[in-house]
């Protein structure tokens, strides 16, 4: 069975929203007009670009994925995804030249312990090198304790189903904490976990009967390695980040993790990706969830999430760990979308927000590089492209949007008098009911 992706999981989500909002009217608005120019982010705004390790290392050892790819011929081979693990220098290389200051990785338990019990120091000894050349160029890691991949021992004995997975789990968090905290990351404990489990029962990698011990253990792990970052590393910022569900589901989808650890959350990290309106639904109807490059894009959605987590918790630090937008094997969306229209699109609309008093402390772009999109490489999400399936060479080649970031990172966001090249939605059903009742415009 195809596993169920973050990026999948949303537009389900938004689709049940829309579908119930759908015959609603907007409303007046009691918006104050939009200011006719946005500040630029400043100096302290944290600019990034994201990836994670099974999806772009390659050379994957033994784990809940690779057995689960191997046993399912429908997916697309692995092979060595973009092969970050030997082309890591070129990688954090093209990071630097966009001028960002942050580099999401994850620190992949499969390769760091194979065996129960038994770390490996050549595993390690990747990620050293990996943190010095991201030191080197000046760029501070953000690093992912568990993107939704755990070592193939611990699948074969059942994954969080087995009740030693959460005390196995926090030995290998606590090993990773302790040699990288004095690199002074920022942490993500748990990537998007409401999907993890999600993705434990489709993959059937834990039995469906196991998943709510399993959101019980998530919760317990998140608070005790939290602690623990905190005592080794005074002053560190960590999070869990949540996906965006958009519309009422949010709440409901996210709220059973992100509430139990909400005091335990340094910066509350977010995904967005997709909005919907009544009138994309009518238009295109149920979006197709095996065509990601064709689900529809509000990049004005990004304000209202961000504004739905101001309201949740009131000045605690945002963060976008992750947004982007696909294509399908690189070819322009059909709806003429283009990457780095939409970036920039994206980014005023982050600058309108802080400028309304968000706390917005940076921006992750999804992703540096093409990556393996959970069993597929069709869906390309890269700022640089890269060809798996028919370029041996693995060629970084750059997308529109590459120099179009370079000039934001420089700039601290787009220009003042900016406007976005797509308007906003008269009815967006990101987080209503504001967002459709009370819509966010931009200057005639």
């Amino acid at each position: 069975m195809r596993p169920l992706s973050r990026r999948h999981a949303l537009g389900l989500f938004a689709t049940g929203t829309a579908a119930a909002l759908a015959g609603s009217a907007p409303l007046a608005g009691a918006r104050p007009a939009p200011p006719a120019t946005v500040p630029e982010l400043g100096p302290d705004f944290l600019w990034g670009v994201a990836s994670s390790g099974f999806q772009c290392e390659g050379h994957a050892p033994d784990s809940n994925w690779t057995r689960y790819v191997d046993a399912n011929p429908d997916l697309d081979r692995y092979h060595d995804a973009a092969d970050f693990y030997t082309r890591y220098p070129t990688d954090i290389g093209l990071a630097a030249e966009l001028g960002v200051g942050v580099y999401r990785i994850s620190i992949e338990w499969a390769r760091v312990q194979p065996r129960p019990g038994e770390w490996s120091e050549d595993g390690f000894a990747f990620y050293d090198n990996v943190l010095d050349t991201m030191a080197a160029a000046g760029i501070r890691p953000m690093l992912t304790l568990d993107h939704w991949v755990y070592p193939g021992w611990a699948a074969g004995r059942g994954g969080w189903g087995h009740p030693a997975m959460l005390g196995d789990w926090l030995a290998n968090a606590r090993k990773v904490v302790e040699r990288y905290a004095s690199r002074n990351p920022l942490w993500v404990t748990f990537n998007e976990p409401t999907f993890y489990l999600a993705n434990e029962t489709r993959t059937g990698a834990t039995p469906p009967a196991a998943i709510p011990a399993m959101q019980q253990s998530l919760v317990r792990a998140h608070d005790a390695i939290y602690d623990h970052i905190h005592a080794v590393q005074p002053g560190a910022q960590v999070t869990s980040n949540v996906a965006y569900t958009v519309g009422a589901a949010e709440g409901l989808v996210n709220g059973h993790i992100i509430d139990p650890i909400s005091d335990r959350l340094d910066y509350v990290g977010i995904d967005y990706y997709y909005g919907f309106s009544p009138q994309s639904i009518v238009a295109s109807g149920p979006p197709d969830l095996d065509a990601l490059w064709k689900m529809p894009l509000q990049p004005e959605g990004i304000y209202y999430a961000l504004e739905h987590y101001s309201r949740r918790f009131p000045g605690k630090p945002l963060y976008i760990v992750e947004n982007g937008i696909p294509t399908e094997n690189g070819a322009p969306r059909p709806d003429g979308y283009t990457r780095a229209d939409s970036l920039r699109d994206t980014v005023y609309w982050i600058q309108r927000a802080r400028a309304d008093g968000m706390n917005v402390l940076g921006y992750n772009y999804w992703s540096i590089t093409d990556n393996y999109e959970w069993g597929h490489y069709t869906p390309r999400f890269g700022l640089y492209t890269v060809d798996v399936g028919t370029d041996p060479g693995l060629t970084r080649r750059p997308t529109d949007a590459v120099a179009a970031y370079r000039e934001i990172t420089r700039a601290g966001g787009v220009p003042g008098d900016y406007l976005p090249t797509r308007a906003p939605a008269g009815c967006s059903l990101v987080d209503t009911p504001d967002s459709c009742a009370d819509p966010v415009t931009v200057p005639r």
